[in-house]
């Protein structure tokens, strides 16, 4: 028996994509069920659904092959059930499906879409896709943290709640937590405006199994979580439970961390997700409409993936406003529809101003608005004025010579600015996630 399945799933491996055979096939079992059948054993009721409905003929189909039995049967069993029933001890601490909106034990919701399923893999994400689906799959210790970096839109968080759905998919009684930088640091808060703080802190060092920790780059300055943190963590590595950070910037390139935040972020398997080239972005166009249950013309997708070119988040946004209004309007899905569908969204990106970038580039840098006009050539200063005029150039309309004014700079000034910026993101990492952070927040206030 041992050897037929090893032979089916050999033969599997090589119709099955990579990400499908790990996730759905190799959790499987087979056994004989006394009457010359088979019986396949899943790990819980939504994998068998999953396995049966789009796997189970081509698992029958090796089987009867392999076994010279074209008539063999096969029946699906979920592990740990009798009788087609769940004993009440082993009755799940919660419910929580792929196929539904998931609650972790604490925390926001895990998208029902975000599963390592519905995620596209290409080679600008293939290493992040791997790591994460290998600390989701295994039990053992030998891969503990995850640290995941990018810009806005391109997948980290897709990929941190899959994490969730494939462990709480196998293990329902996991505890899985996942929130934001910004969550955790409130809540912080509060235990220590109610005297709860040895509640909070029993919480997450003693009852959080899997921690799914969303943009740490909000840590930045704020010292006193910083430390609960790292202490957390240090107990969460300690007992072996598992954990994934995302963010826009490398450890290295967080500011004002405290050095022990920044080991432990540092010692995680970190993994870059880049921006998806052409082929990928139509492949994720192609998945996207497959979920919204539309057919989209081919020339629809590829003017969609050339002009919708910074994010994952864009192309979604690109598509789902194209099925929208072909579906309220009543008419086809056409290159005509989808352009008008794409100017809208690029002149959304034009209601961001000079004034707000200000405001948002003072309050990075912890400088004024008087300051970042001002004539002064101090180096605190100069960054922060370099940054928000290219900022200016990048996401406003506004002629080059009306942003060096604006900054009370000559209109050569301002364009040496510009190419400054833009140097420093080709040779200096610092710089480079810096415009990443400031991305991620312009984009997410208009998208």
């Amino acid at each position: 028996m041992d050897t037929i399945w090893k032979d089916a799933q050999a033969a599997l491996k090589k119709r099955i994509a990579a990400h499908s055979y790990r996730m759905w096939i190799e959790p499987l079992l087979l056994t004989c069920n006394g009457d010359g059948g088979w019986v396949v054993t899943c790990p819980n009721a939504f994998s068998r659904r999953r396995v049966q409905e789009h796997f189970g003929a081509l698992i029958e189909a090796e089987l009867r092959r392999l076994s010279g039995d074209p008539q063999g049967r096969v029946g699906y069993h979920v592990a740990g059930r009798s009788n087609g029933r769940r004993p009440e001890a082993d009755a799940p601490l919660q419910l929580a499906l792929p196929a539904e909106n998931a609650r972790p034990f604490n925390g926001r919701l895990l998208r029902r879409d975000f599963t390592f399923e519905h995620f596209v893999v290409g080679g600008n994400n293939d290493f992040a896709y791997s790591a994460s689906l290998s600390l989701a799959s295994r039990p053992d210790k030998s891969q503990a943290a995850l640290y995941l970096f990018s810009g806005t839109g391109l997948g980290k968080s897709h990929l941190s709640q899959a994490v969730g759905h494939h462990i709480l998919a196998r293990r329902p009684q996991e505890r899985v937590y996942y929130m934001s930088a910004e969550d955790f640091s409130h809540e912080m808060v509060q235990a220590f405006r109610h005297d709860a703080l040895d509640a909070f802190k029993t919480k997450y060092r003693t009852q959080c199994d899997v921690l799914l920790l969303e943009d740490v780059h909000y840590l930045s300055g704020k010292e006193r979580t910083q430390v609960e943190l790292a202490s957390t963590l240090d107990t969460l590595c300690e007992s072996g439970k598992r954990i994934i950070f995302s963010s826009c910037c490398l450890p290295s390139d967080i500011p004002k961390l405290h050095d022990k935040l920044r080991s432990r972020f540092a010692s995680s398997l970190i993994s870059a997700i880049d921006p998806p080239d052409f082929r990928t972005r139509v492949r994720i166009l192609k998945e996207k409409a497959r979920i919204f249950g539309c057919p989209v013309p081919e020339e629809v997708m590829g003017y969609l993936a050339s002009e919708l070119t910074e994010d994952v988040r864009m192309l979604e946004s690109g598509l789902s406003g194209v099925v929208a209004k072909s579906s309220l309007l009543g008419i086809p899905i056409d290159r005509v529809l989808a352009e008008s569908v794409v100017k809208h969204i690029v002149s959304q990106r034009r209601k961001i101003t000079i004034d707000l970038i200000k405001q948002l580039v003072c309050k990075y840098y912890h400088v004024s608005g008087e300051d970042l006009i001002s004539r002064s050539r101090k180096q605190n200063l100069v960054r922060p004025r370099q940054m928000a005029i290219f900022l200016s150039r990048r996401y406003t309309d506004s002629p080059l010579q009306t942003i060096g004014k604006t900054f009370n700079r000559y209109h050569a000034t301002a364009l040496y600015s510009i190419q400054c910026i833009e140097r420093g993101i080709k040779q200096d990492a610092s710089i480079r996630q810096q415009v990443e952070f400031f991305r991620q927040k312009l984009d997410s206030a208009h998208a």
